[in-house]
């Protein structure tokens, strides 16, 4: 199988922004807020979209299913408080449920949670359980910066966080960390924001003993790592200084990296510098970048040409970057797919 662990429902029915935008506009006039009853998306209007984007590509490019989240930039946990975050995460997880169900061969959920800025982040785990017992999903999005690139958080090393590392370990489910929108104009939110993120994210886990402290918690850096492996030496060095141990020990036994890299150099840098093991394909499709590039005629998010490009991947590490890794680090993925017969 190639399994895509990074999808979002960034095509969701027109219906889910105009919800949204009555929403936000009810936290300056009560009298325009929605409930949740109000939005009516029907199975027909999901797999309308779904089939005439993400499932059509997919089937052009050959992958066979995808991790599939909430659209990342429509989180937007630095908007109204935690009851605006609770609807909106309960909504947006509810439909990509839907999606799973109307495509279990093509789609599996994964939940955003219902960050606010300030709020203990144990507020998330009702949400969480929700949808890891109830919707069957495998995986979590964390954001470690609510405010939307204000970084008013505590860093991922800070015991604020552990409900939630507790309730991933006891679930045995990974956490993709990914941020959202950003609404500081210093910093564009998908060409920015997101990689100062995935290399922020990492530089936590690198200067404290997390992982001492949960051996078994797993998390995927998205977008190839943003800065990671391009620094890696810097990375390493800065490690040593510390008095850490060697990054292998210290942190790649429990963080990860997807191949959201939409070039070839990109892809070869990646699959050189981290191990095979660590590496888990994605795409992101349909996402931040949907052009095509005009060197090479195809899309950029075409992300399984690069991986069959490389020559850094032998045929059988390209089937653990494909699959293998995707089942080991998504646990509940495998007993799913297992229950299949696949």
């Amino acid at each position: 199988m190639i399994i895509d662990v990074h999808g979002h429902y960034t095509t969701a029915p027109a219906a889910l922004g105009a919800w949204r935008d009555l929403q936000i506009a009810g936290l300056k006039d009560p009298s325009q807020a929605p409930k949740a009853a109000d939005l009516k998306i029907s199975d027909d209007e999901i797999r309308e979209t779904i089939e005439t984007n993400q499932l059509r590509l997919m089937k052009e490019r050959g992958s066979d299913l995808t991790i599939f989240s909430p659209r990342a930039s429509f989180m937007a946990h630095h908007i109204g408080d935690f009851e605006t975050s609770s609807s909106w995460a309960a909504i947006c997880n509810e439909l990509c449920f839907r999606v799973s169900e109307l495509f279990p061969e093509h789609f599996i959920p994964a939940a955003m949670l219902p960050q606010s800025p300030g709020v203990d982040p144990a507020t998330c785990i009702p949400e969480l359980v929700k949808c890891v017992e109830q919707y069957g999903n495998v995986g979590i999005n964390l954001n470690p910066d609510p405010s939307g690139g204000h970084w008013t958080s505590p860093p991922l090393s800070d015991r604020s966080w552990y409900p939630i590392y507790e309730k991933m370990v006891e679930y045995d489910i990974p956490a993709m960390v990914h941020v959202s929108t950003s609404c500081n104009s210093c910093f564009h939110t998908t060409g920015s924001h997101y990689l100062n993120a995935d290399t922020t994210a990492f530089m936590q886990c690198l200067t404290s003993d997390l992982f001492k402290d949960f051996p078994t918690l797993k998390f995927l850096i998205p977008h190839g790592g943003g800065a990671v492996p391009y620094h890696w030496g810097r990375f390493r060095g800065l490690a040593q200084e510390m008095k850490k141990p060697l990054l292998e020990e210290h942190l790649l036994n429990n963080i990860f990296f997807d191949t959201c890299v939409y070039h070839q150099p990109g892809i070869n840098l990646l699959t050189e510098v981290i191990p095979t093991k660590n590496i888990l394909f994605a795409s992101e499709m349909i996402g931040a970048v949907r052009g095509i590039d005009p060197q090479t005629g195809h899309y950029y998010d075409d992300t399984k040409r690069y991986i069959e490009a490389t020559q850094n991947l032998t045929a059988e590490e390209k089937q653990q970057v494909y699959e293998g890794n995707a089942r080991r680090v998504f646990t509940r993925l495998d007993s799913a797919l297992k229950a299949k017969g696949l």
